[in-house]
């Protein structure tokens, strides 16, 4: 984590549907979707068993039925897990590949039976949720799937090259369409993200992520038996600075301030504009002494940084700290923690700005009194 929240496509993060290890409703709704698609296929494909003078005689019957009953076995674990990992989705598109082989083999009359288009279901598949090495490594997959096919049916070199450019042709150019356009859905998505957790003006975060880093947090503060630390910065005289220079001198300070802070914070804090001229850093800390020195460290970067112009202001700075207790709604215990640290900001404005004022909140369940003053460096200067 860092002030500023970078957003960008790589093209190693796993696409969108189940390939991430998490159980989210996207998650489970692809696998479930998966599952159901390779049961259908199973069931249908198994029509073939009780039709006279489709399948060969012999072992290929049996050895289709049990392809019928590998597809079941494929769907068990999408079912089960309810999320596909990225080498699972790929081995399963590739054993997609290597079934409709085994089915042309199995078959009296592969181009009545086993047409190319049965290997839609793995192609749109890789588009849709593979990387891009993966999904051009199906492509290749899927062309050497139509040449074995089609191979048994087809006499003439030229004819059956052209069934095999005309089949893979269009499986891999539908596919790649759909490549294309989960991209750019993914895009979008990045987009949509960034508008609904950024700051427009500053570019740092805003309140809504750190509604939604608030849980990490507080479990991180558990299992490490640290602090969550609340830094509420406002800037001093910032509406005389508007009132005398305009509010586009205005903007250009909270900017410079920003890219003050942003390269201050420690890469683990999260930095947000809350609101007008107020800022608010929340991060981890292992003793009081540690969150006042940070608090020191951001209103020396708030003083020292300038605008184009010259406008400079200072920052009146305010500390909370808290042990997240068992049982506690992060989002709650986060808006106390800011509060608090917003009264210690005040409290700073009514010793003459430019300073900064902290104070520990102890557990709910500490015998300690409910808030402790903590001097900080500029208190005592």
């Amino acid at each position: 984590m860092t002030g500023r929240w970078q957003p960008r496509l790589d093209p190693e993060v796993p696409p969108i549907g189940a390939t991430s290890t998490s159980r989210g409703p996207e998650q489970r709704v692809a696998a479930f979707t998966l599952a159901a698609l390779l049961v259908v296929g199973a069931l249908m494909g198994s029509i073939n068993l009780f039709v006279d003078e489709v399948l060969r005689d012999g072992p290929a019957r049996w050895v289709y039925g049990a392809t019928m009953g590998l597809l079941v076995v494929m769907a068990a674990p999408l079912f089960v897990r309810q999320r596909a990992g990225r080498w699972h989705m790929f081995g399963l598109v590739l054993l997609g590949d290597l079934i409709y082989v085994v089915v042309v083999l199995c078959v009296q009359d592969p181009v009545l039976y086993a047409t190319p288009l049965m290997l839609l279901f793995p192609a749109f598949v890789a588009a849709w949720f593979l990387g891009p090495w993966e999904f051009g490594a199906n492509l290749i997959a899927t062309t050497a799937a139509c040449l074995v096919g089609l191979w048994p049916s087809h006499d003439d070199p030229v004819a059956l090259g052209v069934q095999v450019g005309v089949s893979a042709g269009m499986l891999n150019a539908g596919a790649l369409g759909v490549f294309v356009l989960r991209r750019r859905v993914q895009r979008l998505l990045v987009a949509t993200q960034t508008l609904t957790r950024l700051d427009p003006l500053t570019g740092l975060f805003n309140r809504r992520f750190l509604v939604e880093q608030a849980p990490r947090l507080w479990r991180q503060a558990r299992r490490d038996g640290s602090r969550v630390a609340a830094l509420v910065l406002d800037l001093d005289h910032f509406k005389r600075l508007n009132d005398a220079h305009g509010h586009a001198a205005g903007d250009a300070v909270l900017r410079a301030v920003a890219e003050s802070l942003a390269s201050t914070v420690r890469p683990s804090d999260i930095l947000a504009r809350t609101g007008g001229e107020e800022l608010v850093v929340i991060g981890l800390v292992s003793d009081p002494d540690e969150a006042a020195h940070l608090a020191e460290r951001l209103r020396f970067a708030v003083a020292g940084g300038r605008t184009p112009d010259g406008h400079a202001v200072t920052a009146s700075i305010g500390v909370a700290l808290t042990r997240p207790a068992d049982g506690e709604s992060p989002t709650d215990g986060l808006w106390r923690l800011v509060d608090r640290a917003d009264a210690a900001m005040y409290e700073a404005k009514r010793q003459g700005r430019d300073r900064v004022v902290a104070r520990w909140v102890p557990q709910a369940r500490s015998p300690l009194a409910d808030e402790v003053a903590v001097p900080a460096a500029s208190d005592v200067a």
